[in-house]
């Protein structure tokens, strides 16, 4: 037995590995599997992690986004083989000029970009895809990510006080199998919808800077947000998630409801989310297919 970070720790205790980007989840995940009894040894990614990670884990260190041959060493070292990558990355920073003196990679990246990716697209799945194919040579298998936070998981049905209208579920119905294409061709999570007509379609910006878009264009409000999981959704990265400040930006913006695929999707701290959209008069709403 040994303490650690007012812990005590056994000896064989088992060691579960984090790769952190931006956001809450990272939390909700190291939280999650700290309470099973698990040694969480977290690489936060720099730039992107926030620092106050560090309270929540037993091992932390920094490491650059494009340097996995880092990660795999923290990681390793500790021990560590099963791995849950979580947290937003700021994807369209890859496009800023200069973006290999920024990032100073290392030869792993430059093997999944020159090599696992030569040829090929870089849409999200492509990409996550032959990074947890370079991460699994090295011995850090990625784990499905919502193991830890199942609790966050959206449910079935109308999850809020407030509850649809006749036009929100109509808009629902509508753009379902829209957003659901979308999500096969992997170009985006998410549409705006309002009087079964697409407003805003998510892609490379995100889904809070879609919302923003979504008021500029629709100034009279009322319209629905729909986030849904990709037909064949890997779990173990890019699930799909809301969160208070999802809630706050459809309000501010003049949204009537948020429709998200149940137990596909994960809602961030979902009982005080939940209790804010109440407040806010936003409706949450999920639905399995």
């Amino acid at each position: 037995m040994r303490k650690e970070k007012g812990r005590m720790i056994r000896d064989d205790t088992k060691v579960l590995g984090l790769i952190a980007g931006q956001g809450r989840l990272p939390f909700l995940v190291a939280d999650g599997a700290r309470q099973v009894g698990l040694r969480v040894v977290c690489v936060g990614l720099r730039g992107q992690a926030n620092p106050e990670l560090s309270d929540h884990v037993d091992e932390f260190a920094w490491a650059g986004v494009a340097r996995p041959g880092r990660w795999m060493r923290c990681l390793l070292k500790h021990g560590v083989r099963e791995t849950i990558m979580v947290g937003r990355v700021a994807k369209k920073r890859i496009y800023t000029p200069w973006r290999i003196a920024a990032y100073l990679p290392d030869w792993r990246a430059f093997r999944i970009w020159y090599g696992r990716l030569r040829g090929r697209d870089k849409r999200n799945d492509t990409l996550l895809c032959a990074l947890a194919d370079e991460l699994a040579q090295g011995g850090i298998i990625l784990q499905d990510s919502t193991t830890y936070c199942r609790d966050h998981l959206a449910r079935e049905g109308v999850m809020t006080k407030n509850q649809p209208s006749k036009q929100v579920l109509s808009d629902i119905d509508f753009g379902w199998d829209i957003v659901r294409r979308m999500g096969d061709l992997d170009i985006g999570q998410a549409i705006i919808v309002k009087e079964r007509e697409v407003i805003a379609v998510e892609a490379i910006e995100g889904t809070d800077r879609m919302i923003e878009r979504a008021g500029e264009l629709c100034r009279s409000g009322g319209w629905t947000l729909i986030k849904v999981a990709k037909p064949n959704q890997d779990m173990r990265f890019d699930v799909p998630t809301i969160g208070r400040s999802t809630i706050e930006g459809v309000q501010r913006n003049k949204g009537a409801a948020i429709a998200v695929q149940a137990e596909k999707t994960l809602i961030l701290d979902l009982p005080e989310t939940i209790a804010l959209a109440d407040r806010l008069g936003v409706v949450i709403f999920g639905r399995k297919n």
